[in-house]
């Protein structure tokens, strides 16, 4: 098991400096950001809009130097989306990071599910299976599984519905009854499953051969809030808030045995969504370095 991180948590450097600081400072692998990006925009996301495989070889060659390995490219938008040129634009994206992720060897790409807002649960996941059998079977042509991220996404269409589909391993059956392919599975993230009240070290057995990738995020629970809300008013900032992996309620030396104990080998990817250590480059550095020593503490 070893330590990697999302790179989209460095606004506003590109690749291949991010490539070089994980290099020097330990980080053995990336989850790339593929995100569409501004045209000529300093990001830290993947270009898959104009990737070739001479960037493929280029940017290979870049982290081999810096003894990097790329595990997973990470593109989240709400693939479900009811106004239809949106969500044409999210698969297109799809699609390209997909032909990305052929051209550098990754076998992992993690995506959201989503939500359509005007529709049923039920209705979603009929939707659910028009646009992922496709998507599936054109990843599985290319040896590349894809993982779905378990973020609620709280508000994200409006006030109280969950915006992600794949939120609670209820909804994974669903999910997996649906679509039973061998490359559909999980970018477990633990640290939504601590606000929503899922046991998420008894779930990992029943699930451990759809984990294909994992990331590494806490979350805090202040007591004082809890007591005056509910999980149905669960935004951010109320009685929780995700915080850098040993900030919060997950007990990572559990995690990692568990995971372990189930056959997974794999990244501890750092999803850094910490509010403080996010304002300045320096602190995004100091909160991923943070991390990466409480996380090696873990698996030691």
């Amino acid at each position: 098991m070893h330590i990697g991180f999302l790179t989209n948590c460095f606004h506003h450097r590109n690749l291949p400096e991010i490539i070089e600081w994980a290099g020097a400072n330990g980080f053995p692998s990336l989850e790339l950001a593929c995100w569409p990006r501004a045209k000529n925009a300093v990001d830290p996301s993947l270009d898959v809009a104009n990737f070739t495989g001479r960037d493929a070889d280029a940017l290979y060659a870049l982290a081999q130097k810096h003894n990097v390995a790329f595990t997973c490219l990470t593109y989240c938008p709400n693939t479900l989306a009811h106004n239809p040129a949106e969500r044409e634009a999210q698969l297109n994206q799809l699609y390209r990071i997909l032909d990305a992720a052929k051209a550098l060897d990754v076998t992992i790409v993690s995506t959201f599910i989503g939500r359509d807002e005007t529709k049923t649960q039920q209705e979603n996941f009929d939707e659910m299976v028009k646009v992922f059998a496709p998507l599936l079977d054109y990843a599985g042509a290319r040896n590349v599984r894809i993982a779905i991220e378990n973020c609620p996404m709280p508000g994200w269409q409006f006030e109280g519905l969950p915006g992600n589909l794949a939120y609670a391993p209820a909804l994974w059956d669903e999910m997996f009854a649906r679509l039973p392919h061998p490359n559909f599975g999980l970018n477990l993230d633990p640290s939504h499953l601590v606000w929503l009240g899922v046991n998420y070290y008894d779930i990992v057995p029943k699930y451990a051969a759809r984990i294909f990738h994992t990331h590494a995020k806490d979350t805090v629970i202040y007591a004082d809030k809890r007591a005056y809300n509910s999980i149905l008013n669960s935004g951010w900032n109320t009685w929780w808030q995700y915080r850098l992996p040993g900030k919060g309620e997950i007990d990572w030396k559990r995690w990692a045995q568990v995971l372990r104990a189930n056959g997974y080998d794999g990244v501890l990817s750092i999803e850094h969504e910490d509010p403080e250590y996010e304002h300045t480059e320096e602190l995004v550095k100091e909160g991923l370095l943070l991390g990466k020593q409480n996380l090696s503490a873990a698996i030691a």
